[in-house]
């Protein structure tokens, strides 16, 4: 049996998990984490936070737009926005685990104090800490747009739809 099969076959099918990010925009890395983690869940819901903090290269329904197609291969995947704790969220969609990509050791120290305080705020649901794969543990939202808005070439980092918007949001800001 295969690793994917393996765990589907001991995990309820009704377990539910939330992804939470901004995916500005979604990256490779971020569909690696979402195929993997939608292998150990009954369902897995990548959640957009809506952050007025951020200025954000891509509105919130530009960006579910873009995570609704590149999911499209995983039929037990769902897509989101939400705003407040993601704990609260979390309860309110009946998920008990929410999962989190590790791509570096930098990334450890912010990941695992939240999750220590989500866990406080709500004992009864847990973070679950995914490596990011080898091929993808140097790809952030924030180097991808970087790297497009000096002209550099992003293929092989993002979805091509995403390329392809990436390039004209580029454009449309430099024109």
């Amino acid at each position: 049996m295969a690793g994917g099969n393996l765990i589907k076959s001991v995990l309820p099918s009704s377990l539910v998990a939330i992804y939470p990010g901004s995916f500005d925009p979604i990256t490779n890395g971020h569909l690696d984490l979402i195929a993997r983690g939608s292998r150990m869940v009954g369902r897995l819901i990548v959640s957009v936070l809506r952050n007025q903090a951020k200025q954000p290269l891509f509105s919130v329904e530009e960006r579910l737009e873009m995570l609704v197609e590149a999911v499209k291969p995983y039929g037990n995947v769902e897509v989101a926005a939400f705003d407040g704790l993601l704990v609260d969220y979390a309860a309110s969609r009946g998920a008990v685990m929410i999962v989190r990509g590790i791509r570096a050791v930098s990334d450890y120290e912010l990941e695992w104090q939240m999750a220590l305080m989500n866990r406080r705020l709500m004992p009864e649901i847990e973070t679950v800490f995914l490596m990011a794969g080898e091929e993808y543990s140097f790809i952030s939202s924030h180097l991808v747009k970087e790297v497009a808005e000096l002209g550099g070439n992003v293929s092989g980092l993002v979805p091509p739809l995403v390329e392809q918007r990436l390039k004209k949001r580029i454009a449309a800001r430099n024109a």
